[in-house]
């Protein structure tokens, strides 16, 4: 039995390997030249603008305001964050520096800076295209947008349930059970709190927000990812400030490594930066999600007047998950030095690499930040992607009553299961799901691609006239 079990694993570890590798990551690269390119750079050229109206307006009522048919469109940016800024944000980059060296930092911001204008497509395709249920509330993403956007109708329909039913398979491992599992581990290890308690508590608080639907959702997440975020970046900067002197070092050594060539031990020239690329491009899209279509069903609940208002919003997102989180998590790591130094690395990856590291630099507080950090991240992971979840199952199943409350009952019950459980089964098949996710979802954004840029041009040549007509005034 165990031999069979150990061989479904090294197949599965195998299509993980090829789907995130060689059939996944050139998409996901190719796919943000190409929308980078026909939006006119997008993310670079209105980087400003986007700033400015997303963070730079966080206390302003609009961002605040919501209807009857939806949340804020700050609080659909909070949970599409709180299904975004994971594990990965902590564990993710540590495991992405071991495996592919300081280098991979350099190429995982390259695919944030891919990844915004990527993400602002889905967003604004979301909103254009999404639709209201039976309460009159809107719902939307990449099902949807594939269903009635594309010419061929028919591929449209199979692409869109093909996604729903990876996102469905994906929500319950990667989402849910993946995260119940970090938390109990972590509590676990540093407070000695026995698994199951962990899971009976995860699962109460669970069950009692996501049967508010997506309104009690939004609302937590309204208030949990600013705490948690602020929480996490105070402390990792307190620690850099600390160590400030090793970190222009950090930064150097990252673009050394990026671009290094040097050949593996019996292997071709050119091993170093392609393993710095792969793992660099993977942790980085596992940090913000951009491309694999999740967070655009938060954002489609927006009561974003326009399209472009909200698809903004999805440029702050991958700029703030991965190029300040991550960053702050890979230079912790790197000034420390722990993860080149065998004694001290031996045998640590993932939260325990970055528990080491920042116990380097103040003593016994890596501990409480990491597995603090750790419950906050998972947690709202959880809440934010059983939403996801939801929707998928009202798309793909008629009768609405049926789908609701059979994917949250199954929902809660996985939150239980991978508290308890050993998930290496899970999470190789919850990566494939997040990886097939992606492949209908850039197809899409692709072939629609035209429609955003209409949409974008007008918004834009819109907000120029109001610009001249207030000049023309004074």
């Amino acid at each position: 039995m165990t031999e069979i079990l150990h061989a479904i694993s090294n197949a599965l570890a195998s299509v993980k390997d090829v789907i995130w590798g060689p059939l996944l990551l050139p998409l996901l690269v190719g796919g943000g030249l190409f929308l980078t390119v026909r939006s006119g750079c997008a993310q670079f050229r209105r980087f400003g603008y986007a700033m400015k109206h997303t963070a730079g307006s966080l206390f302003k009522k609009d961002q605040h305001h919501k209807d009857s048919s939806g949340v804020s469109p700050f609080q659909a940016v909070a949970t599409a964050l709180a299904g975004t800024i994971g594990t990965g944000s902590i564990a993710g980059i540590a495991t992405a520096i071991t495996a592919g060296g300081p280098g991979a930092v350099f190429w995982m911001w390259i695919s944030a800076l891919l990844g915004m204008v990527t993400k602002y497509c889905e967003i604004v395709l979301s909103l254009s295209f999404r639709e209201t249920n039976e309460k009159g509330e809107w719902v939307g993403g990449p099902m949807y947008y594939l269903r009635h956007g594309l010419k061929w109708k028919k591929f449209g329909k199979v692409l869109a349930a093909l996604f729903a039913i990876f996102a469905m398979a994906a929500c319950l491992g990667t989402g849910n059970a993946v995260q119940s599992n970090s938390i109990a581990d972590s509590l676990s290890k540093t407070v000695g709190i026995n698994p199951l308690v962990t899971g009976i508590v995860l699962t109460v608080i669970v069950a009692v927000v996501i049967l508010g639907g997506v309104r009690r959702i939004a609302s937590v997440n309204e208030k949990l990812v600013p705490f948690m975020a602020l929480f996490y970046v105070i402390c990792a900067l307190v620690a850099l400030v600390v160590n400030i002197r090793a970190v222009p070092a950090a930064f150097a050594l990252i673009f050394k490594e990026a671009f290094n060539f040097k050949a593996a031990v019996g292997g071709a020239m050119g091993y170093g930066i392609m393993k710095a690329i792969t793992n660099g491009f993977s942790k980085g899209v596992f940090s913000n999600e951009a491309g694999l279509g999740s967070a655009p069903i938060a954002h489609a609940a927006s009561s974003a007047k326009h399209p472009v208002d909200q698809g903004l919003w999805g440029m702050f997102e991958v700029f703030f998950t991965t190029i300040i989180i991550c960053t702050i998590s890979a230079l912790i790591i790197l000034t420390t030095g722990v993860y080149a130094d065998p004694t001290a690395s031996a045998g640590l990856d993932g939260a325990a690499l970055s528990i080491a590291s920042f116990n380097t630099i103040l003593p016994g507080v890596g501990n409480v930040v990491v597995t603090l950090a750790t419950i906050f991240f998972a947690l709202s992971t959880i809440l934010g992607w059983a939403y996801y979840g939801e929707v998928s199952a009202r798309y793909l199943i008629k009768n609405q009553r049926v789908a609701t409350v059979g994917y949250r009952i199954i929902y809660v019950a996985m939150v239980f299961v991978g508290a308890v459980s050993s998930l290496d089964a899970i999470w190789l098949v919850s990566e494939i799901m997040n990886g097939l996710m992606a492949i209908p979802n850039l197809i899409g954004l692709v072939c629609l691609s035209g429609i955003v840029i209409h949409i974008t041009k007008d918004y834009f040549d819109g907000k120029d006239a109001e610009k001249k007509l207030a000049k023309v005034k004074k």
